[in-house]
């Protein structure tokens, strides 16, 4: 991957993760979705980053997709279940990452960047969002059943088939009234202004209550509400941090987390 393609600065204790290619509305390749997948899987509980901003370089797109060039190299079957395993690794990878994730989108957000961003916590868009998979009116291509899970969990498969089916984009209110945007700001300074005091109150929340619950929603997604919860319960309740909590309630005073 060319140097720079993907962003990091790390703020006070948010990491900004930037897609950087503005001169192709932030595609991404290969290289930088497998980049976004080991930043949100390095990051560990109780360390230095507390909450991730994903965003994209300019206002003008989050991500448009993947940059369709690489798709000419495709031969084989393999090629094509190779490509949706790997997208759906990079989507749990993100999903996994044991601190909140905050998607900050502007513009343009479409196919695998709309994948990002579902697959973050929590997305927040300015007012000229456009998002969705317009594969039936470009490549005809399709998604894996993670990634049609992941969606309809957000906003029910009714609304996924519509979206997909007629290969239209949503725009922002019709996005947050979707259940895909929880917050629209008036323009990318808003925006980045937003996610950072966003951020902020997320890394002073108790960081095992953030991850158990997203876990949690995980399995319950994948598993169903039969899924065995039992490790996160007994995580969340047998932590120093749920001590530290109960004494700092009971002392009326503000509790100091450190993610164990």
């Amino acid at each position: 991957m060319p140097d720079n393609e993907i962003r990091q600065d790390l703020r006070g204790s948010t990491l900004w993760v930037t897609l950087n290619r503005p001169e192709a509305r932030n595609a991404l390749t290969f290289a930088m979705y497998d980049e976004l997948a080991r930043i949100c899987s390095g990051v560990t509980l109780g360390g230095a980053v507390k909450a991730i901003v994903v965003t994209g370089a300019g206002d003008k797109a989050f991500a448009a997709g993947t940059d369709m060039r690489q798709f000419r190299a495709f031969a084989t079957d393999q090629d094509a279940l190779d490509y949706e395993h790997r997208i759906d690794m990079v989507l749990e990878a993100v999903e996994r990452c044991p601190v909140p994730t905050i998607a900050a989108m502007s513009g343009a957000c479409t196919g695998g960047g709309a994948g990002i961003a579902a697959a973050c916590d929590i997305r927040i868009a300015t007012a000229d969002l456009k998002i969705g998979f317009p594969i039936a009116r470009t490549l005809g291509n399709c998604l894996s059943i993670s990634n049609l899970a992941r969606l309809s969990g957000l906003m029910g498969a009714g609304r996924v088939r519509e979206m997909i089916f007629t290969a239209r984009l949503l725009g922002a209110e019709e996005a947050k009234s979707a259940g895909l945007v929880s917050e629209i700001v008036a323009d990318h300074e808003a925006l980045l202004g937003r996610a950072a005091e966003l951020a902020d109150t997320l890394a002073g929340h108790a960081p095992l209550t953030l991850r158990t619950t997203k876990e949690g929603l995980r399995r319950l997604r994948v598993e169903g509400p039969r899924a065995d919860d039992r490790d996160l319960v007994v995580e969340a309740y047998r932590s120093a941090d749920f001590q530290e909590g109960l004494e700092a309630f009971l002392g009326k005073r503000k509790p100091v987390w450190k993610g164990r």
